[in-house]
C-alpha cells in the first residue's frame, strides 16, 4: 500500500525531473535530476559504471552527504539572510528559525526522493542535528550520532546489516571524532586562514575514505584505487550543484532559474568528466575477496574502541584491527558452490572458479565471481577447465589437498534423469529437480528438496575432509539454538539429522 500522498509527490518528482532534463540535456541533466529528485532513469549505463568504478556512485544515493549539503545551504542562507534584516535579527533567534526552515526543506527533500531508505536514514540524522540546535545543544557530537543510530535501529532493525547504514555511520563517527581532536581554535592558531578550507576538505575526504573502505570492500568486493582523488575533485563541486539546485527551485517561479541551472550543468559535467577519467585509468579497480565471518566484527570493534576510549587504552584498538585484517588476508573461498535452485555449480580451480553452465542465474554467477576476487566475465568463467559433458550432465572432480581419494561429482538437470545410474557413476550428485525414487545405498545427493530447506550450498575442505554448509545462514533469536547444518563428509559420514535428506537409502 503506497504511503499517504505518495502518488501526488511522485507526480511532482517526475515533473521536476523532466524539467531539469529538458533544461540540461544529456547525462549532465540526468545526473543533476538524479541528485535532486532521485530519478536516475535517464543516466546511461556507461555513466553508471563509471561512477561506480570511480567511487562516486554515492553522489547519487541521496544519502547523508546530499541531505547535509542541501540543509546546510538552506540553514546558512536563512541565517545570514535574516542577519541582514536588523529588526528581525535583534528580536528573534535567527539560528533556531533557520533550523526550522532547514528541517522543512529536509522533509520536502525526503518526500521528493521517493522515501528511499538512504534518504530516510539521512533525514533522521539531520533531524537529530537540527533538534539539537533548537534545544541549544551541540549538533555535531558523538551523542547525536548515537541517538540517531538508536532511533534508526528501533525503527528499522534490519538496517544494521545494510551497506548504507554501516558506511554512513562509519564515516560520520570518524569525521566527528577527528574534528573533535582538531578543534577550530587549534587550526586557526597553526594554519593560515586561507589554508583551513583546503585542509578541511582533504582531511574529511581522507578520514571518510579510510573509515568506509573496509565496509565498502566487504560488501562490494572491490577497492577503488583512485577513489580519494575522485572525491577530492568532485565533493566540493557536488555542494555547488546542490546549492544551485536549491536556488533554481527558489527562482523558477519568477523565471530567473537559468543562471542556477547553468551552474548545475557545469557542476554535473565536471563530476561526470572526473568519473569517466578516473574509471578509465589502468588499475582503477582492485578486486577484494569476501571476508570471513569474524573479520568485520573485529574491525568494527577496533573502530568503536578507537573512537570511545581515551588515554592509554586507546592504542589497544590496534589488536582487533590487526586481527581482523589478518583473518581477511587468510580468508579462503569455498571449493564448490551450488545455487539455490541447483542449476548452477561453481568449481574453484587453478585459474579461478569455473561455472557449469553458460547462461542462467546471472546475478548468482556475478556474485560468486565478485566474492572470489575475480574480474572474469561469465563467458570466461564458463570456458575454464573443470567441467565436462553436456549441459544436462556436467561431470567434475574434487581433488583433496593432501592424501585421499578424489571426489567425483555430477551436476544434473532436466526431467528424464536416471539418478540410480548417476549414483553409481559419481560420489556426489547435484540434481536441480526432486528425487522421488529410492536411491542406492551410500548415494550422496543434493536435490531441490534439500536446497529448498538450506538455500545455496558451499563445499569447504579442512583438515577433517570435505564439508558442505549453507552459503548464507541467518539465525533468528526466536528460533532458539539450532546447530548449523553440515553435509556428511565423504569417507566419514557422521549422522546429522539436520541433513537427513542428503543421503537417501
Amino acid at each position: 500500500e503506497p504511503k499517504p500522498g505518495a502518488e501526488l509527490v511522485n507526480r511532482l518528482r517526475m515533473h521536476l525531473s523532466r524539467l531539469i532534463m529538458a533544461a540540461l540535456p544529456g547525462d549532465a541533466g540526468a545526473f543533476a535530476s538524479g541528485a535532486m529528485t532521485g530519478d536516475r532513469s535517464g543516466i546511461s549505463q556507461e555513466t553508471v559504471e563509471a561512477l561506480r568504478d570511480s567511487n562516486l556512485a554515492h553522489l547519487l544515493a541521496i544519502s547523508g552527504m546530499n541531505m547535509a549539503f542541501l540543509t546546510g545551504f538552506v540553514f546558512l542562507f536563512m541565517r545570514y539572510g535574516l542577519a541582514l534584516v536588523p529588526p528581525l535579527a535583534l528580536r528573534i533567534n535567527t539560528k533556531k528559525l533557520a533550523a526550522v526552515v532547514a528541517f522543512g526543506v529536509a522533509l520536502f527533500y525526503l518526500l521528493l526522493s521517493g522515501y528511499n531508505v538512504a534518504t530516510e536514514r539521512a533525514f533522521l540524522m539531520v533531524s537529530v542535528m537540527l533538534g539539537a540546535v533548537l534545544l541549544d545543544r551541540r549538533a555535531l557530537s558523538l551523542r547525536s550520532v548515537a541517538l540517531a543510530g538508536c532511533v534508526l535501529l528501533l525503527w528499522q532493525p534490519e538496517s544494521l546489516t545494510e551497506p548504507g547504514f554501516q558506511l554512513s555511520f562509519a564515516a560520520t563517527l570518524a569525521l566527528i571524532a577527528s574534528y573533535g581532536a582538531l578543534e577550530g581554535q587549534v587550526l586557526r592558531e597553526r594554519l593560515p586562514r586561507w589554508v583551513i578550507p583546503a585542509f578541511t576538505l582533504v582531511l574529511s575526504s581522507v578520514v571518510a575514505g579510510l573509515a568506509t573502505a573496509p565496509f565498502a570492500a566487504a560488501h562490494f568486493n572491490r577497492f577503488i584505487d583512485y577513489g580519494l582523488v575522485a572525491n577530492l575533485l568532485t565533493v566540493p563541486v557536488m555542494s555547488v550543484l546542490m546549492a544551485a539546485g536549491a536556488m533554481a527551485a527558489l527562482l523558477a517561479p519568477f523565471g530567473l532559474a537559468l543562471p542556477a541551472l547553468w551552474l548545475m550543468e557545469l557542476a554535473a559535467r565536471w563530476i561526470l568528466f572526473v568519473a569517466h577519467w578516473i574509471a578509465g585509468l589502468e588499475g582503477a579497480v582492485t578486486p577484494i575477496p569476501a571476508p570471513g565471518p569474524w573479520v568485520m566484527p573485529l574491525i568494527t570493534l577496533a573502530r568503536c574502541w578507537l573512537v570511545l576510549m581515551r588515554g592509554r587504552a586507546q592504542p589497544w584498538a590496534a589488536l582487533p584491527l590487526v586481527a581482523g585484517f589478518g583473518l581477511w588476508a587468510l580468508a579462503e573461498r569455498p571449493v564448490l558452490l551450488v545455487s539455490s535452485d541447483g542449476r548452477l555449480v561453481g568449481l574453484m580451480g587453478p585459474k579461478g572458479r569455473a561455472l557449469s553452465v553458460k547462461s542462467g542465474a546471472g546475478f548468482t554467477a556475478a556474485n560468486w565471481l565478485e566474492k572470489d576476487c575475480d574480474l572474469a566475465s561469465r563467458e570466461a568463467a564458463f570456458q575454464r577447465p573443470g567441467f565436462a559433458g553436456p549441459r544436462t550432465a556436467r561431470e567434475f572432480t574434487l581433488a583433496p589437498k593432501g592424501a585421499g581419494k578424489p571426489l567425483r561429482g555430477l551436476a544434473l538437470s532436466g526431467e528424464a534423469v536416471d539418478l540410480g545410474a548417476a549414483c553409481s557413476k559419481a560420489d556426489l550428485v547435484i540434481y536441480s529437480g526432486w528425487a522421488a525414487a529410492p536411491l542406492p545405498e551410500g548415494c550422496m545427493l543434493i536435490d531441490a528438496t534439500l536446497l529448498r530447506q538450506t538455500g545455496a550450498l558451499a563445499l569447504w575442505q579442512d583438515s577433517a575432509g570435505w564439508a558442505f554448509q549453507p552459503a548464507a545462514r541467518t539465525a533468528r533469536i526466536w528460533m532458539g539454538a539450532q546447530p548449523a547444518p553440515a553435509l556428511p563428509r565423504p569417507g566419514i559420514w557422521p549422522a546429522d539429522p539436520a541433513m537427513a535428506g542428503l543421503q537417501r537409502q
